[in-house]
């Protein structure tokens, strides 16, 4: 990568439009200069068509600007101040090279030509010559580091099937029983369900016959012999039959009510196993699958089921039983017309068997299309300011609405196969009704079938038609339910690497802690080592604090404290018992933590701080906001009982991590993690909470503190500094460590500029005249620097969205 800074007239100009929206880096470069050189820095952006002079291609942020910043001083000042009369006339360009290896160091010097010192400006400008293209131009790509090579190599192996699987019988077939066994548990109510279903069933189905008799009685009577059914006058008759009638309308009313309990019964047991068994999945499981389609899974692929065995299967019990009875019926009238009726019936069944195919493959498409856009929209409106702060509607617009006609797409396809399998069915049912009626014609001119009959037999034919449909329905919604129960067996058929609950009991929390040649990637990440042959010690009762480089492993140790993970080498002990050998529940139980983002959930203040102790009486939750200075609920109406919205919207940040902090010290951990606990808070709330946490915790547990603030570093009893390659670089007290400047926490506060100890000079100043600026003056100057260039960013951003949406 190279950096070019150019001196035009005592100004710089850089095109921001290769830094990615480092304003650090350029405030930090206009502020040192405008104040120490007395040389004016301004921005361009490309696109608006004013000619940048000169290119900054920053890829740190105050660290390496100081050190840009000091090369500029040590190579240009000579030349500004020894020819200050001309310099409005002179062009000064420097390169600074830094190149990963030596391929990348000669391509980057081929293509970067520049001089050491002044240029003779009166060819190059009188000519009208551009600036070299080299400068002009960002580089099109960075080259691929060794550890980005090593993260390419992705393990997604915790990963639920995305994709339909095909729609192989022996699948489906294995799924369907998967979903009939879930009744199992209901077979006194499923029977009596079954007994009412075949009274209703038998009630609506002697009404044909009912009729025909009917008919033949009233097509026989003469006016001395009124008509007969049964032996009985149509008067007592009719009677007869309304109380029939009542008794399969008691036995609908007993069976729906029976089915459709039974089969919320299974769905609610179904859902809660789904959930409990999501809920237990271990940090890998999470880490491979996106939260949304866990959401489509539990919700919409559990509705779809739902629908299957309750209604689906109510309603395929009685087209079954149905078509059974019609077609016994219709045998028992004619069974010369049955015969020639049941031809058609073969295509039929096949029709359905590969229809049903079809919709199930359909099904689990839609499922996963249904999953990928409740991603989607769960994403987003989890982050809708990040959306809104970059004037992002419009894009996650467009891309929801790819989702949503992905959804349609295949809902048409479903739409085209319903209607082509119904179609055929219902043509085929008139053509078999057609040849019916014409035979049926015949037998009655022939004399071997009544016209009651042949009435009777039709209505049966249109209830076993009708039945038969409905099979082909029961089978398709059957399908359907195959294809989503198949995403819910998915999770239900993973068990989780760490189980939650097998293993020892924690036999002494306050023990000490050892991490001894710790070997660690992420599961999703395993040619990335997180740390290599980590080894370190925390005594009881110490307060520790975790110091290191971003991406050095400080939030992992909390994670491989909790068990969310497994080293793949070496072991963590508390006390005598390795980790891996304890329950994970009872390890949870002695530890608590507050997180860097503290998430709380929808209710009050008051469930949020007892969430670890459900139990926890007024006065206990009372006592754990007092030591984490949660003094502010006393500005609420509502106290301890206000809502505090979807995780925690209506509280601020600092608020939040102080109610995080109380929800920490309600249960007495034995451990206590802080990882970055204090960022969001003030300096006076800070140092409330530091001290009662010292207070509380120097008897009872052992804390660890993971930070980067040098007031929570320095009241530490220990500090444990993780070098990049993943391991210790020291351990020792703060105030040794902290007297040394060559020590690693030194060197690394000194990389930190603000939490530069005092006896660390800055590193691109030149004189120690030029350190009389105070440090508050700086940072004044740097926030007003940086809101102005983002300010000015923000309307130039606004600009190239207009024109794209244009």
């Amino acid at each position: 990568m190279s950096t070019r800074i150019c001196l035009v007239s005592r100004n710089i100009s850089i095109d921001h439009s290769v830094l990615g929206g480092n304003t650090l880096a350029i405030g930090l470069a206009r502020g040192y200069l405008q104040s120490r050189l007395g040389v004016g820095l301004s921005h361009r952006s490309a696109h608006t068509g004013t000619r940048s002079v000169g290119k900054v291609s920053i890829r740190n942020t105050r660290l390496l600007a100081g050190s840009i910043l000091n090369d500029v001083v040590k190579g240009f000042r000579p030349a500004i101040t020894s020819d200050a009369n001309n310099v409005s006339g002179a062009l000064f360009s420097r390169t600074f090279m830094s190149t990963p290896n030596a391929s990348a160091g000669k391509q980057a010097a081929n293509s970067n030509k520049t001089t050491d010192g002044p240029i003779d400006s009166s060819s190059n400008l009188s000519q009208g010559t551009q600036p070299d293209s080299s400068v002009q131009q960002a580089p099109a790509d960075f080259t691929k580091s060794e550890k980005a090579i090593q993260a390419a190599q992705v393990n997604l192996a915790a990963r639920l099937p995305q994709h339909a699987n095909g729609a192989s019988g022996s699948g489906s077939r294995k799924e369907i029983f998967r979903l009939f066994s879930l009744v199992r548990g209901e077979k006194k109510n499923l029977a009596a369900a079954m007994a009412l279903l075949l009274l209703s069933s038998g009630v609506t189905l002697t009404l044909p016959w009912v009729i025909g008799k009917i008919l033949d009685a009233v097509n026989n009577a003469t006016p001395t012999e009124p008509p007969l059914v049964f032996g009985l006058p149509l008067s007592h008759f009719f009677i007869g039959l309304g109380s029939v009638f009542l008794v399969g309308s008691a036995a609908v009313f007993g069976r729906t009510v029976l089915l459709r309990t039974i089969g919320e019964r299974v769905v609610s047991k179904l859902r809660l196993a789904i959930f409990k068994k999501t809920i237990s999945q271990d940090a890998e499981f999470f880490d491979a699958n996106r939260v949304g389609d866990l959401i489509s899974r539990l919700t919409t692929d559990a509705n779809v089921v739902s629908k299957s065995v309750t209604q689906n299967i109510a309603d395929g019990l009685r087209s079954t039983l149905s078509a059974i009875m019609g077609v016994g019926m219709m045998s028992y009238i004619s069974l010369e017309l049955t015969s020639t009726i049941m031809l058609v019936l073969p295509p039929v069944l096949a029709g359905t068997w590969l229809y049903g195919r079809k919709v199930r493959q359909i099904s689990r498409n839609f499922q996963v299309a249904l999953g990928s856009l409740t991603k989607v929209s769960e994403e987003r409106f989890s982050n809708v300011r990040t959306a809104q702060s970059f004037v992002g509607e419009s894009q996650e617009v467009r891309l929801y609405a790819d989702r949503v006609r992905e959804v349609f797409g295949i809902a048409k396809q479903e739409a085209v196969a319903n209607g082509t399998f119904f179609s055929i069915v219902q043509l085929t049912g008139n053509f078999a009704l057609m040849g019916l009626l014409a035979i049926g014609a015949n037998m009655v001119t022939s004399g071997s079938l009544t016209f009651g009959q042949l009435t009777s037999y039709i209505m049966y034919t249109a209830y076993a038609g009708s039945a038969v449909s409905g099979i082909g329905n029961f089978y398709s919604e059957l399908m359907k339910g195959s294809g989503a129960a198949s995403r819910l067996f998915e999770i239900m058929d993973r068990n989780p690497s760490i189980h939650p609950s097998k293993g020892e009991k924690l036999e002494n929390p306050r023990g000490i802690i050892k991490f001894e040649n710790v070997k660690f990637a992420y599961p999703t990440r395993p040619a990335v080592n997180i740390f290599q042959n980590l080894t370190f010690t925390i005594p009881p009762g110490s307060n520790v604090c975790i110091v290191g480089p971003s991406g050095g492993g400080k939030s992992t140790i909390s994670s491989l404290l909790l068990r969310f993970y497994d080293p793949l080498e070496g072991s963590i002990s508390i006390g005598k018992q390795k980790l891996k050998d304890v329950s994970v529940k009872s390890l949870r139980r002695n530890v608590g933590v507050v997180s860097q983002e503290p998430v709380l959930f929808s209710g009050t203040i008051a469930e949020n701080i007892a969430y670890s102790v459900p139990g926890a009486t007024r006065e206990q939750i009372f006592e754990a906001a007092k030591k984490a200075n949660c003094s502010f609920i006393s500005d609420f109406p509502d106290g301890l009982d206000t809502l505090v919205g979807a995780r925690g919207a209506q509280l601020s940040g600092g608020q939040k991590q102080r109610i995080a902090i109380a929800r920490a010290l309600i249960k007495s951990p034995s451990i206590l993690i802080l990882d970055e606990a204090t960022s969001a808070l003030d300096a006076e709330s800070e140092s409330s909470v530091n001290k009662a946490l010292v207070n509380l915790m120097k008897e009872k547990s052992t804390t660890i503190s993971i930070a980067h603030r040098l007031s929570t570093i320095s009241r530490s009893d220990q500090v444990i500094v993780l070098g990049q390659g993943g391991y210790v670089a020291e351990q020792g007290k703060f105030k040794e460590l902290y007297a040394d400047p060559h020590s690693a926490l030194s060197q690394l506060l000194q990389a930190r500029s603000d939490i530069l100890p005092d006896n660390v000079s800055h590193s691109f100043t030149e004189t120690p005249e030029r350190l009389e600026e105070t440090e508050a003056d700086k940072e004044e100057a740097m926030v007003e620097i940086d809101q102005e260039l983002k300010r000015e960013m923000e309307e130039e951003d606004d600009d190239r969205n207009l024109n794209y949406i244009k």
